[in-house]
């Protein structure tokens, strides 16, 4: 049973993107549009389709490699910049496309150096129109635990909700147990709060549970409430707000 509201955009809805959106490869602006459109490849987030008049000339050559897919029928594109070179990169839909995609380019997000809304660098993936992401101080009282072992605890978290996923609880430094907590190198992104700055497995007895807890020490100017706490994973821990245990909730991070 969810305690959350899910994301609820139909899969292939189409909407106009009314920021200005650039990418850049190889040193070079390879994108500037005003024309872009969101298409929801699925319910949690949209993708970027880019009208191929607002693609820099020379940087798309045609694979020659035609294919049929759920929006249409769509050629493979090799992108060039620079010395880059990027095969199998992106993809020029055809008159046959959904309505609204014919004469679009579909990239691979990651195939493109940096992506921008208007002056703002983004990251991972456009960010949905229909989701908000809010932080809020709380005097609830939160604890997190594992094997029975209380990891963190606090009287005064900051929560934050995100469309589509469950409640994270966000803990002063000095309310977690970092005697149990080992540091990792891993890094995430998300185009809400911005990069992680820190991640730590959970040693408890003689096993290691890989990843459960992150910092942000510089997030978006948005989300600034949850500068420099840590967080754990919901799906992997196990949590007690005010006294009752929240089910652990099954999600993509599970």
């Amino acid at each position: 049973m969810r305690d959350y509201p899910e994301a609820i955009t139909a899969i292939d809805h189409v909407e106009p993107v009314p920021r200005r959106v650039r990418a850049v490869l190889g040193g070079e602006t390879v994108l500037d549009t005003t024309r872009a459109k969101y298409v929801w490849e699925w319910p949690y987030y949209p993708q970027f389709y880019i009208p191929v008049a607002d693609v820099a000339p020379g940087v798309l050559v045609d694979e020659d490699h035609p294919q049929r897919l759920k929006r249409g029928t769509a050629r493979r594109q090799t992108l060039k910049a620079g010395d880059e070179v990027r095969p199998a990169a992106a993809r020029v839909y055809g008159d046959d496309a959904v309505a609204g995609l014919a004469g679009h380019v579909r990239f691979e997000w990651a195939a493109l150096d940096a992506w921008f809304e208007e002056d703002e660098r983004i990251f991972v993936h456009p960010r949905n129109p229909y989701a908000r992401v809010d932080a809020l101080r709380s005097t609830r009282h939160v604890r997190v635990a594992l094997e029975g072992h209380t990891l963190a605890e606090s009287s005064s978290p900051v929560l934050l909700f995100e469309t589509g996923l469950p409640t994270r609880y966000y803990f002063n430094r000095t309310e977690v147990d970092f005697t149990r907590l080992v540091p990792t190198s891993t890094e995430t992104e998300c185009p809400y709060k911005g990069t992680t700055t820190g991640y730590w497995s959970v040693r408890v007895g003689d096993v290691l549970h890989q990843d459960l807890a992150w910092v942000y020490d510089f997030p978006t100017t948005a989300l600034s409430p949850i500068k420099g706490l840590v967080c754990f994973y919901n799906e992997k821990v196990d949590l007690f707000v005010d006294g009752v245990e929240i089910p652990r909730p099954t999600t993509h991070f599970s």
